[in-house]
């Protein structure tokens, strides 16, 4: 009887792990081919990103980093999928740019870890515009590029400029957790340029606020308190 109870009780919490899985779902429930294209429709044909960046190539990054837009609930979910593509569309503006437009070296001569390559820039590239050469040399050790020598591949390669672009979202900062935990939009500001909040960039910090809420009204979720900073 102990065994057949055991056997029994093994079941059902199998039974309940495939249940939660399945209606948590997935990226592309949320994020639609229509949702993406919408914002790469702003580009025209003349923009860089109008013919870089492709929504196959954010959904294989998306299912490529554990947790990215499927950790809590259904609301977490989207609010979170709303942060990444509000920051996404400022950093970019709403996916015309692969490159910073000021560009600079970016290289912290400090960082022995990760040094500077002679000749080399770091300056902001993809989606979230990854910059420093730390960030770059990290970044490549995880997805597999060399970052430190090849910087420009991030503005080359959708598929890697994606993945460095959930990197950074989900382990290279505090964003994937400060969005999913409740401590609002603007935590996610804060990680990103911090030199906006605060009245930095009141400006700035406007435009993600807007892209956010827009998203959520979007997703047909409410954004929640601590929206800005």
């Amino acid at each position: 009887m102990a065994t057949f109870l055991r056997s029994t009780l093994i079941l059902w919490l199998a039974l309940a792990l495939y249940v939660v899985s399945f209606c948590q779902g997935d990226v592309g429930d949320i994020v639609t081919q229509d949702f993406f294209n919408a914002i790469l429709s702003g580009a025209d044909g003349s923009c860089a990103g109008q013919n870089f960046y492709t929504y196959n190539d954010f959904i294989n990054a998306a299912n490529a980093f554990s947790g990215f837009g499927t950790t809590g609930t259904s609301d977490d979910n989207k609010r979170e999928l709303a942060a990444f593509f509000a920051n996404v569309a400022h950093e970019t503006g709403s996916l015309r740019y692969i490159e910073e437009i000021s560009k600079s070296d970016y290289c912290d001569s400090t960082n022995t870890q990760y040094p500077c390559a002679t000749g080399k820039q770091y300056y902001g590239r993809g989606p979230i515009q990854l910059t420093w050469n730390y960030n770059y040399g990290a970044a490549g050790n995880y997805v597999g590029f060399d970052g430190l020598n090849n910087p420009d591949i991030v503005a080359q390669d959708d598929s890697i400029s994606w993945k460095t672009a959930v990197w950074f979202w989900m382990l290279d900062s505090n964003c994937h957790s400060a969005i999913t935990s409740g401590q609002g939009f603007g935590a996610t500001i804060q990680a990103i340029n911090s030199g906006e909040c605060n009245g930095g960039n009141t400006a700035a910090v406007t435009s993600r606020v807007n892209y956010y809420n827009n998203y959520c009204g979007q997703f047909g979720v409410d954004p929640g308190s601590d929206v800005s900073r």
